[in-house]
């Protein structure tokens, strides 16, 4: 399986920071936000990974990672995305990256506790499909939200204004090589984006859409409000984990 971070856009939540730099690059506590996604995948036993980036700090993230050793890689790939087309937009960057195989795809601004190496090998044991990754949040109308019918997906909602559920689709997903036939028959939202919950939504359409409930808290770092939330998170676990680490070497 092979890894594509999506790391584009303008990150205009977060003007006037964002002017200068791109999103991805602003610090997180004590890494850059784009560190943690990248984590994610390498701790998930995924090692071959593509960057999408764009705009004008797109050289930026070259200097950073470099080939990236930092996380005992022997390289990495990257692709530039042009203008403002949405997540879908920018994953259909991957096609020739993805040569086929199934991929686990994470938005550059979210930030996961734990491992995704369940949901990972739960979803190579499937034939064909995708998986989406759900939590519970208080703000669900910031995200796409499933709708329930009983345990089963009927649809999920872009950004709704009354959501149907307390959950949202976070930015991590699984998806089999179809994904980019189905890009091709997107049309642009009202927003005048590819939008990634039409391409899931067509998986469940065809049967082949499953899910998993994430464990630990996740958070996306794309408001100013978000992005104070995630420093405090990976700050309180980074001390939790020296906290362990004294107690046991103290012993």
């Amino acid at each position: 399986m092979k890894g594509v971070v999506l790391a584009g856009g303008t990150g205009s939540r977060l003007h006037p920071l964002t002017r200068v730099t791109n999103k991805h690059l602003l610090p997180v506590y004590d890494k850059p936000m784009l560190y943690y996604p990248l984590q994610t995948l390498v701790e998930a036993g995924i090692h071959d990974i593509l960057i999408v980036t764009g705009g004008n700090s797109a050289g930026d993230f070259l200097r950073l990672l470099r080939n990236g050793k930092d996380f005992g890689l022997q390289q990495l790939n990257f692709a530039y995305q042009e203008g403002e087309g949405g997540i879908a937009d920018a994953l259909r960057l991957a096609e020739y990256f993805a040569r086929g195989e199934k991929v686990c795809v994470i938005l550059g601004d979210n930030i996961i506790e734990d491992s995704l190496l369940r949901a990972k090998q739960r979803f190579e044991r499937q034939d064909r499909g995708a998986m989406i990754l759900l939590k519970e949040v208080p703000d669900a109308e910031r995200f796409g939200v499933p709708v329930f019918d009983g345990a089963r997906i009927i649809r999920i909602e872009e950004k709704p204004k009354a959501p149907r559920s307390s959950y949202a689709v976070i930015g991590a997903y699984f998806y089999d090589h179809t994904v980019f036939d189905r890009i091709r028959t997107l049309q642009p939202s009202g927003r005048g984006e590819l939008e990634i919950t039409d391409a899931n939504n067509s998986y469940l359409r065809d049967g082949e859409l499953n899910y998993e409930i994430l464990e630990g808290w996740w958070t996306d770092a794309g408001t100013f409000d978000s992005l104070w939330r995630a420093g405090n998170l990976v700050r309180e676990k980074s001390l939790t984990r020296e906290s362990v680490s004294a107690a046991g070497g103290g012993k």
